[in-house]
């Protein structure tokens, strides 16, 4: 299978400004097999399809897309998918950055490992600002549970699975996929915070691998405004989380990848990560947050039977 081109996708629905660094960053690839494609969900600004049409002027590789009605994250991302051509995919955060060897570098790992499903490249995290920070989420990731590597290294299987379930250490955004065998599995209908790890998992349970190449060619933007983070200080993602999990230690089970199965019912880390948003939720005195949070973080592994809602 050859992998000589990158079909990039950024569903959008934020902040203009930021999606225009995430564009600029496409556009100062040293290599230049990529097409990009924008998919705005309606968000209410009149400019972003102008600024577009400048820029496909130039470079007939940009399309924009605006969709007629709202899809929400999970479909506009399946939208993406089904948008896709090229042999590799990568659906890109619409607030973070490429570095121009971004494109060489998954190339070079596909070249590498054509088998593979999909590719983690190295991240660097940065702020609001682009400045490179290692908030404490992060340090966990890459200091505890990303496979330490040195040069690009291929996984699969019930280890790769019981890693991600012990802590979801990949940056989505920064992925690069094989084509068809992502479009063969596509995301999880009705999940809108574990639609990326839910992916991951049915790819590794239909027999792909991914490979960790430690070459770092993108930053990954994490500040206090995102999405993730409010839903976080709230608590609802992790009603999602926990479920998730629950249902996907069962299908490890059914599987005979015990290990799996048994970080799934544990999830310690999607337990920690709560655990650290409890004293922001108290200072605020978000009766629901807490109520959410305390009891991911220290209650007993069952599916939710109600949602607790600010």
């Amino acid at each position: 299978m050859s992998a000589d081109e990158v079909d990039i996708f950024v569903p959008f629905y934020g902040d203009p400004g930021l999606l225009k660094q995430t564009v600029q960053s496409i556009l100062k690839q040293d290599n230049p097999n990529w097409r990009l494609t924008v998919v705005d969900d309606g968000y209410p600004d009149e400019t972003i399809p102008g600024y577009f049409a400048g820029l496909a002027e130039q470079d007939s590789r940009v399309r924009y897309e605006r969709n007629e009605e709202n899809l929400g994250a999970n479909g506009n991302f399946r939208k993406c998918l089904g948008m896709a051509q090229a042999d590799l995919v990568s659906i890109m955060g619409a607030d973070d950055l490429y570095r121009p060897n971004y494109v060489d570098v998954v190339l070079k790992a596909y070249r590498a490992f054509p088998d593979a499903a999909v590719v983690q490249p190295g991240v660097q995290v940065i702020d609001e600002h682009n400045t490179p920070v290692r908030p404490l989420v992060d340090t966990a990731k890459q200091r505890i549970y990303m496979p330490k590597v040195s040069e690009p290294t291929r996984l699969a299987g019930e280890e790769l699975a019981a890693s991600l379930l012990a802590s979801n250490w990949t940056y989505f955004p920064s992925l690069c996929f094989r084509r068809e065998r992502v479009t063969a599995i596509g995301f999880r209908r009705g999940l809108n915070v574990v639609q990326d790890l839910a992916l991951l998992l049915d790819l590794v349970k239909a027999g792909g691998s991914m490979v960790v190449d430690p070459e770092v060619c993108f930053e990954y933007r994490r500040h206090s405004a995102s999405d993730s983070s409010w839903r976080a200080l709230e608590g609802t993602r992790f009603i999602e989380e926990r479920d998730y999990f629950l249902t996907m230690a069962g299908e490890m089970q059914a599987l005979g990848w015990h290990k799996a199965a048994k970080a799934g019912r544990r999830h310690i880390s999607s337990r920690l990560n709560a655990a650290t948003f409890l004293p922001a939720a108290i200072k605020k005195k978000h009766t629901a947050g807490i109520k959410n949070l305390a009891r991911h973080a220290f209650g007993p592994a069952k599916h939710s039977t109600r949602r607790e809602s600010s």
